[in-house]
């Protein structure tokens, strides 16, 4: 279906897009995510979700793997007029009432993202800004080509604190669910650590310090939202 042209588009509009193709919206832009992820990327993204899930079987919190619509509205949104809404790899919710028939209204409590050379300006910069502001409490970037899992947790002032940086072997616990660890061993068993990586963890890092906002998704359209 054709979208008219407009200033901002809304969860009503993603709603309308192509079944076939796979957007995110951020601020009232669509943006195309690539085609299809990585072998490494599907093999993280199913061990990460099997070790969560085991853990979260009998639990109030639940797990969910992309494709999964998390909406963000603002204070000035309702669900169905929200701006951004994103598809994270994998999400934590422990509160039922932000999820509905389509997904989840507000902050999931954990997010994981498996970053790529084409996304890690994306996951690094744009996203850990955007789950910041609305409130994500532990956001992972997981970098296969590196073997490294970058933690944010958010602060008591509500921003996120310094990340830290942890190698891709051993046991790391979710700070959420502290008796939740994460075999990264396991996480990374078909990965070879290159220290020719295509996106290495130093350039991310860099990128993050220096505030560069590029995207490497490719926008749909460039409208204009209101202020917030």
């Amino acid at each position: 279906m054709e979208l008219a042209q407009q200033e901002c588009y809304t969860w009503q509009d993603y709603r309308r897009m192509p079944d076939n193709e796979r957007y995110e919206l951020i601020s009232g832009t669509f943006y195309a995510m690539s085609p299809a992820p990585s072998r490494f990327h599907q093999e993280i993204s199913m061990e990460l979700a099997r070790q969560l899930s085991n853990y979260l079987l009998d639990h109030s919190c639940s797990v969910y793997p992309a494709p999964f619509d998390v909406r963000l509205p603002t204070a000035q949104e309702s669900s169905d007029t929200s701006t951004t809404v994103l598809q994270p790899d994998i999400s934590i919710i422990c509160d039922a009432k932000k999820l509905d028939q389509h997904g989840c209204v507000g902050a999931p409590d954990f997010i994981a993202e498996i970053t790529s050379p084409s996304t890690a300006a994306h996951d690094n910069i744009t996203k850990t800004a955007l789950y910041e502001q609305f409130g994500v409490r532990e956001y992972w970037i997981i970098h296969p080509l590196d073997r490294l899992v970058t933690v944010r947790l958010l602060g008591q002032d509500h921003f996120f604190l310094p990340p830290h940086i942890h190698a891709g072997k051993g046991m790391l616990a979710l700070t959420i669910l502290p008796e939740l660890e994460v075999d990264l061993d396991l996480l990374f068993r078909s990965i070879t650590l290159n220290d020719q990586t295509l996106f290495s963890i130093k350039k991310a890092t860099d990128l993050l310090i220096s505030g560069d906002q590029q995207l490497f998704y490719t926008p749909y359209c460039s409208p204009v939202c209101p202020q917030q």
